[in-house]
C-alpha cells in the first residue's frame, strides 16, 4: 500500500486536504495529513484561540517537522502540498526526502520572479503590518475573497472562509517575500538526483499566478530529474476544495501511477 502525505498551506489546516484524502483512500492508498506545529486543534478551537506555537513559526521549522515525519515512514511516501506545502514538497524533494511529489499553486522557491500584481496584492495584508512579522495574524474575509476564491459564489466563499480560515503566523510571508536576500526557501533546482515532481497551476489563481508556476518550473529545466507542468483553466488558489476539484485529483492520480 502506498502514502501519501499531504502537506496544507498558509491560512487553513488539513481539512482542506478532506475531499482530496476520501479520493485517495477510496482508491486503496495509505493518506496522512499531518497539520503544521500549532495547528493541531480543531478549526473552531483555533479560530477562537490560536496556539502560541504560531508566533514566530518560519519556513525552516515547518520542514524540518515534516521531514522529521517523512523519516518515520518504512517507505518513501509521495508528497503532495498546496501553496506554502507545495514549496515544501519541491524543498523536501531536494533534500531525497518522498518518492515523487506534487506542487500545486505552489509558493515560489528562491530565484523565481513573483512579484505581479495580484500576487503583491494578495499579499498585502500580512506585508504592510512589519511589527506583526513575528506575530499571529487574522485573515480579513475580504483578503480572502480574492486571494484564494475570487471567481467562486459570495455564498461559497463565505462558506470557505467560515468553514477552513484560521489565523496563521506572520514569519513565513515576510521569509518568502525576502528570498531574493535571503536563503531560507531554497531549492537546488539543478539537482539530478531529486524524485519526480509535478507543478500544477491554475489560471485563475490570484495569490500564486501561473505565471508564476510557469517560471517555477522553467528553473528545473537545468536538471535531468522528472519535472512536469499542468495548468488548470479557469481555476483559483482554491482548486483542491473549489468545485471541480475532483478533476485536479484525478489527474494527480493518473501522474502517480505512471512514475509508480
Amino acid at each position: 500500500m502506498k502514502t501519501i502525505i499531504f502537506i496544507h498551506g498558509a491560512w487553513v489546516t488539513p481539512k482542506c486536504w478532506d475531499s482530496f484524502k476520501g479520493y485517495f483512500e477510496s482508491l486503496g492508498y495509505r493518506v496522512l495529513a499531518p497539520a503544521w506545529p500549532g495547528k493541531e486543534e480543531a478549526i473552531e478551537e483555533q479560530q477562537k484561540t490560536p496556539s502560541p506555537k504560531l508566533a514566530g513559526l518560519g519556513i525552516r521549522e515547518i520542514v524540518e517537522h515534516y521531514a522529521k515525519i517523512i523519516e518515520t515512514e518504512s517507505e518513501p511516501p509521495i508528497l503532495i502540498g498546496h501553496s506554502f506545502g507545495g514549496l515544501f514538497v519541491q524543498m523536501l524533494l531536494d533534500r531525497g526526502l518522498g518518492k515523487m511529489g506534487i506542487a500545486i499553486d505552489p509558493a515560489p522557491p528562491k530565484g523565481v520572479f513573483a512579484f505581479y500584481p495580484s500576487a503583491a496584492w494578495s499579499l498585502r495584508y500580512p506585508l504592510l503590518r512589519p511589527w506583526k512579522r513575528n506575530k499571529i495574524l487574522r485573515w480579513p474575509f475580504s483578503h480572502f475573497q480574492y486571494a484564494f476564491v475570487n471567481t467562486l459564489t459570495l455564498e461559497e466563499q463565505k462558506k470557505a472562509y467560515r468553514d477552513f480560515v484560521v489565523p496563521e503566523t506572520a514569519r513565513i510571508f515576510w521569509q518568502a517575500a525576502l528570498a531574493p536576500v535571503n536563503t531560507v526557501p531554497y531549492v537546488n533546482f539543478k539537482n539530478d538526483t531529486r524524485a519526480p515532481l509535478l507543478i500544477i497551476a491554475g489560471e485563475k489563481d490570484h495569490i500564486v499566478p501561473a505565471v508564476i508556476n510557469r517560471g517555477n518550473y522553467k528553473k528545473y529545466a537545468g536538471s535531468r530529474a522528472v519535472t512536469d507542468f499542468k495548468e488548470f483553466s479557469g481555476r483559483t488558489h482554491w482548486i483542491i476544495a473549489q468545485p471541480g476539484w475532483e478533476e485536479v485529483a484525478g489527474y494527480c492520480e493518473g501522474w502517480i501511477k505512471k512514475y509508480l
